[in-house]
């Protein structure tokens, strides 16, 4: 029997002194809403931090994004991760009620009237403190968003490749100020897990560097 943690944000850690090998493992919870890890890439926000991955130009593919992650969160509110350019463009993913949204902003709406700004939302009460998993694909003007197996298919029209977007990915908030003005959002409190962004893993990265 282990002694696990107690809040959300501890982590308790054993070291077993002879290895085992099994084919299952069943853990039994003696409290709700307390999470076990193991061997994951996981890091905490208190929502007054984030998280910011500056691009390598060399690999980026102008036609090709993925990203990836998973998150937990007794909050409703928070922005999971936000890029935005000179001109106010902006993709932001945000917590808003216990729901995902997925928010596209082509910032300049003279130029890209028809177009301007692409708002999807997926799933509900993703504030209960269990992991929840997102994919977002963009190929093209194809963009694919999936929250827990549920997924948007979004055909964007020809503006969308005139998004004007900088070398730099935040997870967790908004870096202040935001060069767009726009946003005044809250800051996300909980932990992400297994970041990835082009199969770049992030929280990795950031451990190392």
């Amino acid at each position: 029997a282990f002694s696990g943690n107690t809040n959300a944000d501890s982590v308790v850690y054993y070291k077993l002194q002879h290895s085992i090998k099994a084919r299952f493992l069943r853990f039994h919870y003696t409290l709700p809403f307390i999470s076990l890890l193991l061997g994951s890439e996981v890091v905490g926000f208190d929502g007054k931090s984030c998280l910011i991955y500056i691009l390598n130009q060399k690999l980026m593919n102008a036609l090709k994004d993925v990203i990836s992650l998973k998150f937990k969160t007794m909050q409703s509110d928070g922005i999971l991760l936000h890029r935005e350019g000179k001109n106010g463009d902006h993709i932001t993913l945000e917590l808003t009620k216990g729901k995902l949204s997925l928010l596209i902003n082509l910032g300049d709406t003279k130029t890209h009237p028809s177009n301007a700004q692409i708002n999807i939302t997926l799933g509900s009460l993703l504030d209960d403190q269990h992991w929840h998993s997102v994919l977002i694909e963009h190929f093209n003007n194809q963009v694919n968003f999936t929250v827990d197996k549920h997924t948007h298919h979004f055909h964007a029209k020809g503006e969308f490749n005139y998004l004007d977007l900088d070398y730099e990915l935040s997870f967790g908030g908004i870096p202040v100020p935001g060069k767009s003005g726009t946003l005044s959002h809250r800051n996300f409190h909980g932990c992400f897990e297994n970041i990835y962004y082009n199969e770049v893993n992030i929280i990795d990265l950031a451990r190392r560097h």
